[in-house]
């Protein structure tokens, strides 16, 4: 007897896209290709693999990324890792090919998919993809505002309504070890009360405590110290005149002094644009400063920055997902030599730039059924009169009408 075969599925917190879902996909990405332009930034695009010390030295080891969520291999003695986010392959980049020699901010952008072993949940999988931007070379509270401008267009390009921009400033090294001894200090009589990833937080990573998400720790982590009380002669002032850059702009904030992001490269300027409809895990973006990073990945050059990513996954459920692109012309010959000129009429219309669809082989009433269920604008039937005679029966699929059309004004026709 024959075993039946196992079929192969998925791997678990990974997901096929499949039309007309990538439609959407696809528009938000020209979305934001189409904004990065009008911002001057240029597109990059890194290896998925990069050397694992990459994401210990410049994200940092105590992080839940590099400690618990990273999918890491040897690979004949070395030590390589998928990445699971993209700003420390970008930096990488700029210092291997040597991107300071260049004139002016260097401003660029990718999408792409980056893993993590987390344990997956709405918008939130084990390969996900990312859009995201980094501004190289400026340490100026201008480039955080306008970074943070940038994001804000995007989003609101795409149709996303009703998001909420929180920013934040994290300190620096002159100012943020001091406040994270003051943290732990704090955290010594309450920990015991926290889950279990805050009371290890406590003592490996205290400003990780402020980021936790669960309910019942809350009102602990908001009687802790704030960094905003804390800040340096120079961060005070940097986070102000951010503020006030924000503010000619008009772009609506909230300041949230417990917000800081996940990875250790971060400084001074944080922030985060959450969404209603994407419950607990409300995140759609994040981002912010990281001036001293190029120097932990071994550059001799100061290359201060600020970036942010995308969720896409968590974005394009949020946007309207408006309606999948429709077929323009479905052609319906009728007869072996019908089906050959169809297909040179189908070549002529796909150069002009339309979609089509061309059935090879059926009857008509079969034809039309298919036409109407792949969402077909136009009809074209094509039999042995409609050739001879130099004129083909366009349908409207939508009015029912249908008329004769010569093929020099087809393209014409076509056009609503």
């Amino acid at each position: 007897m024959k075993i039946p075969t196992k079929m192969i599925r998925a791997v678990k917190g990974t997901r096929d896209l499949l039309p007309p879902d990538t439609s959407v996909w696809n528009r938000v990405e020209t979305i934001a290709r189409e904004v990065f332009r009008t911002y001057n930034y240029q597109e990059i695009r890194t290896p998925i693999l990069e050397e694992t010390q990459l994401f210990a030295r410049g994200v940092g080891t105590e992080t839940d990324i590099v400690s618990k969520e990273m999918y890491t291999f040897d690979d004949h003695g070395n030590s390589l890792t998928l990445r699971p986010e993209n700003t420390a392959s970008v930096i990488r980049a700029y210092i291997e090919h040597r991107l300071d020699q260049r004139p002016g901010v260097q401003k660029l952008y990718y999408m792409g998919p980056m893993f993590r072993r987390e344990r997956p949940q709405k918008g939130r999988y084990r390969q996900f993809f990312q859009i995201g931007a980094e501004a190289i070379g400026s340490d100026s509270p201008f480039t955080d505002a306008e970074v943070i401008e940038m994001v804000c267009e995007l989003l609101t390009r795409t149709g996303l309504s009703g998001f909420h921009l929180l920013i934040n400033s994290v300190g620096c090294p002159d100012c943020r070890p001091k406040f994270v001894e003051t943290l732990r200090d704090a955290l010594k009589p309450v920990a015991a009360s926290l889950c279990g990833d805050c009371q290890r937080r406590a003592e490996t990573n205290p400003l990780r405590v402020l980021d936790c998400k669960i309910a019942e720790d809350q009102p602990v982590i908001d009687a802790l110290p704030s960094i905003l009380d804390n800040l340096c002669g120079v961060c005070a002032p940097h986070f102000a005149a951010v503020q006030t850059f924000l503010n000619d702009r008009g772009i609506e904030f909230e300041v949230k002094p417990r917000l800081v992001r996940g990875l250790d490269y971060y400084m001074r300027t944080t922030f985060e644009v959450t969404h209603g409809n994407l419950g607990s895990q409300n995140s759609v973006l994040g981002g912010g400063r990281y001036d001293g990073l190029a120097e932990s990945l071994g550059s001799n050059v100061h290359s201060p920055g600020i970036g942010f990513s995308i969720g896409e996954d968590r974005l394009v459920m949020t946007v309207d997902q408006g309606e999948a692109e429709a077929l323009d012309v479905f052609l319906a010959p009728l007869g072996d030599a019908a089906l050959r000129h169809a297909g040179s009429l189908a070549r002529e219309l796909r150069q002009a730039e339309f979609s089509v669809e061309v059935l090879a082989g059926g009857k008509l009433k079969r034809a039309m059924e298919l036409a109407n269920k792949l969402g077909a604008r136009y009809a074209l039937i094509l039999g042995d009169d409609e050739i001879a005679a130099g004129e083909y029966s366009l349908k409207n699929m939508k009015s029912g009408e249908q008329c004769r059309v010569a093929r020099a004004d087809l393209a014409s026709s076509l056009v609503d």
